[in-house]
């Protein structure tokens, strides 16, 4: 059986520590996580805008560790798609197309409204909010999603966290329906 795919849209992935969270649970195999070197840019420009201090290094090297972390992530052959489609923002056309190409099953993206499900229904593709997704997955088997949590917690040790120093973290991240089913397990986090 195929694995339910995703393909993350930029605005899940420039926060470092929900991207971080997404490789971990991505190494679960309890779904296919996919993007695009279109949308690693847009999460890189962001990252570079919000930290002009920051050198573009770091951020290409974060950009080669996911694509090298999760073998066949990266989507390609979707841009021929993406003039034919029609979203509310012209620039999200490139997300979709990836999505078709990529057979995703669903969008992981904080902006909800720039998917109408209406016109992501005849791809058989759906807009979900990450905090749903990880919902979600959670749901699918809360020991292996425990699991990955608690290695993405243990791989933060520069300073280490606490679990309630991590899931205060996470909290910034707008997954409060995540972090208070996390609350409740925090003892095996």
């Amino acid at each position: 059986m195929r694995p339910f795919t995703v393909i993350f849209d930029s605005c899940v992935l420039f926060p470092a520590r929900l991207r971080s969270l997404l490789m971990y649970l991505a190494a679960t195999e309890l779904f296919r996580g996919r993007w695009t070197n279109d949308i690693h840019e847009e999460w890189m420009q962001a990252f570079l805008e919000k930290y002009p201090d920051k050198p573009r290094g770091d951020a290409i090297r974060t950009r080669d560790a996911m694509d090298a972390y999760a073998l066949d992530a990266l989507v390609t052959g979707y841009q021929h798609l993406s003039e034919g489609l029609v979203l509310p923002d012209r620039k999200d056309r490139h997300v979709l197309a990836a999505a078709i190409v990529g057979q995703a099953d669903a969008v992981v993206t904080f902006n909800l409204d720039d998917f109408p499900e209406e016109i992501l229904r005849p791809y058989a593709i759906e807009a979900i909010h990450p905090d749903d997704f990880l919902v979600c997955q959670f749901d699918l088997s809360p020991p292996v999603f425990l699991a990955a949590v608690k290695m993405h917690r243990a791989s933060m040790r520069n300073p280490p966290k606490s679990p309630s120093e991590y899931l205060m973290e996470l909290e910034t991240n707008q997954i409060p329906q995540t972090v208070a089913l996390l609350r409740q397990d925090a003892s095996d986090i």
